[in-house]
């Protein structure tokens, strides 16, 4: 967990500020197929008789290749540094020295997309575990049904990153944004719509993983135009930690809701959040466009 973000800070704050938004999104498109590949990994493991110990040493064999591959790759990283980023960027004395959190905190605009990014993770993450519940709940699908339908989120999340690195050569990271959330209401609202054959829940819950799917790496790839780049990196930190607590926080209130309450609140559940991450862009917007 701490190498993951820790990785996951520092890659995303270099690619942000050394390449195009199209490269972060494909670069998180990657991140799609290797979460649909690992339970894969572990599923050959087991169905071979090898056992679920199997599936974790071919993982950490995979690992151990990349670690290798990007140590062998530093010079080519240190060459890029050297290049002119391609981020606009804003350098201030006050901050060029290690923030913080108490300062991270008061930079004009850091709380607006920390609570962004919280709320799309919590998002994605409570779309992605209660979907198969929901639809079993409900929409009276089976449950082996249901865990494959339910996985097509992930797809969709996957190949809206891949077709909206196309999309950033034409609209900049905060038409992507808006655009993301346009889709993912749609999607919400495709799952109330009263569709024979269960299609309303795949399609709802496909619709909204395409959505999804430009907001997380646009949010950082827009973070050192909002912030500067001497400003990034402690941002970038302080996003990936909003993320995990909202990955973590937010799909566990709403397992308690659908268990107490109802189930078929998550598409409110949703919109809810949906609605504050949106009211926090345009803050964030408005905020840093009165500081220019």
């Amino acid at each position: 967990g701490l190498g993951a973000g820790g990785v996951d800070a520092a890659l995303n704050n270099y690619v942000a500020l050394h390449y195009e938004s199209r490269h972060m999104s494909w670069l998180h498109c990657m991140w799609g197929i290797g979460a649909s590949a690992g339970p894969y990994v572990m599923g050959f493991a087991l169905s071979c008789g090898f056992g679920w110990s199997a599936g974790y040493q071919y993982i950490a064999i995979v690992q151990v290749i990349l670690t290798v591959i990007l140590f062998a790759s530093l010079p080519l990283w240190n060459n890029r540094k050297s290049h002119k980023l391609l981020n606009p960027i804003k350098i201030s004395k006050e901050y060029s020295k290690t923030l913080s959190f108490e300062e991270v905190l008061r930079i004009p605009g850091a709380k607006n997309i920390f609570i962004m990014f919280f709320c799309y993770c919590a998002i994605e993450q409570t779309a992605g575990l209660w979907a198969s519940s929901y639809m079993v709940l409900h929409g009276s699908v089976n449950h082996v049904v249901a865990a494959g339908w339910a996985s097509l989120f992930y797809v969709g999340i996957t190949a809206g990153r891949f077709i909206s690195g196309f999309l950033t050569m034409r609209f900049n990271d905060e038409t992507m944004i808006r655009l993301g959330q346009l889709v993912m209401i749609l999607g919400i609202i495709v799952l109330l719509l009263p569709l024979p054959n269960h299609i309303a829940l795949v399609a709802g819950f496909v619709i909204i993983g395409l959505g999804c799917a430009p907001i997380y790496p646009c949010i950082i790839h827009s973070t050192p135009h909002y912030f500067g780049a001497d400003k990034s990196q402690a941002i970038v930190g302080v996003q990936m930690a909003s993320a995990y607590i909202g990955s973590m926080l937010m799909p566990a209130i709403f397992g308690f809701i659908g268990q107490n309450v109802s189930m078929s609140l998550l598409p409110a559940y949703l919109i809810i959040l949906l609605s504050i991450m949106a009211f926090m862009h345009m803050k964030l917007i408005r905020t840093c466009k009165s500081l220019v």
